[in-house]
Formats: C-alpha cells, sequence, structure tokens
C-alpha cells in the first residue's frame, strides 16, 4: 500500500479510537431514543432528527479517519499490500486489511439506510421503527468488527 504517512500513524489511530467512543455514545442515544420513541408511540421530534444525523456523522468521520489509517498510514496494510496471498494466511492481518475495512464501511450504509428510510416515512411510529432496527443492525456490525484484542482507551490518546 502507499503508508505515505508513517509517522502519523500513532496520533491518527489514537484519534480514531477516541472517535470510537463519541460514536458509541451516540449509537447508544440514537437507538434508545428510537426505541423509546417507536413502542412509547411519541411523536417524531426534532431531538429524534438530531440524534440520527449525529450518529450517522459519527460513522462518516470515524470511517474517513480509518480510511487515511488504512491507505496512507498502516503498517499492517502495508504489509498485506505487500504479499496479499501470505496476508490472507494470517487472521490478524486479513482482520485489518479485508474484514474490519468491509464491515465497517458496510455498517455506515446501513446506518445511512436507517437514517434516510426514517426520514422518508410519514407515520411517526414507523420513524422510529425504522431508525431501531436499522441502526441497531448497524451497531451490531460495528461490534463485530472492532479489534477487542486492542486496548480500550490506549495511552497514546496525545
Amino acid at each position: 500500500m502507499f503508508q505515505l504517512l508513517p509517522g502519523l500513524f500513532v496520533p491518527i489511530l489514537a484519534i480514531h479510537n477516541v472517535l470510537r467512543w463519541i460514536l458509541v455514545i451516540s449509537a447508544v442515544y440514537a437507538i434508545f431514543g428510537a426505541f423509546v420513541g417507536w413502542f412509547g408511540k411519541k411523536p417524531w421530534g426534532k431531538a429524534a432528527d438530531i440524534a440520527g444525523i449525529f450518529f450517522t456523522s459519527m460513522m462518516d468521520l470515524q470511517v474517513l479517519v480509518g480510511l487515511i489509517l488504512y491507505f496512507f498510514s498502516s503498517p499492517i496494510v502495508n504489509i498485506a499490500g505487500q504479499n496479499f496471498g501470505a496476508a490472507m494466511q494470517n487472521s490478524n492481518v486479513r482482520f485489518y486489511a479485508v474484514e474490519h475495512i468491509l464491515i465497517m464501511i458496510l455498517a455506515m450504509g446501513v446506518a445511512h439506510v436507517g437514517r434516510a428510510a426514517s426520514h422518508k416515512a410519514v407515520d411517526p411510529s414507523v420513524k422510529y421503527k425504522r431508525a431501531a432496527i436499522w441502526f441497531t443492525i448497524s451497531v451490531i456490525l460495528v461490534l463485530a468488527a472492532i479489534p477487542w484484542a486492542r486496548p480500550l482507551l490506549p495511552l497514546y490518546i496525545f
């Protein structure tokens, strides 16, 4: 791969780790609000709309930072690019080179489908239901692709 920014790997990874927690908080808020609105038969309000926008925006930002890591800085992806066949034999390298990025991009797409589907619905109950279902699927995908072996709060934050 490129590895144009090798000296920035640690700070960009630290930003990616911090954004993970902002994303988790925004996801919990959006999903909780969607389920409360759906089962509580509440009217669709500005707070629900903003929660969906913030959640999808955080997904976008997290994926963008991840793509910067992937294409310009990651030593793991650089190693995989040198011999992709051998990289696929190593589960750790394969996870970062293929699985993590693909599942996270899919999760971002699912979040956007949920935002668009809830936005287009007329009935508030349907808006909340669509947001709850699609956002939950998105978060399940995110949870499946998180590198759980990495520290949750690395010491090299800044």
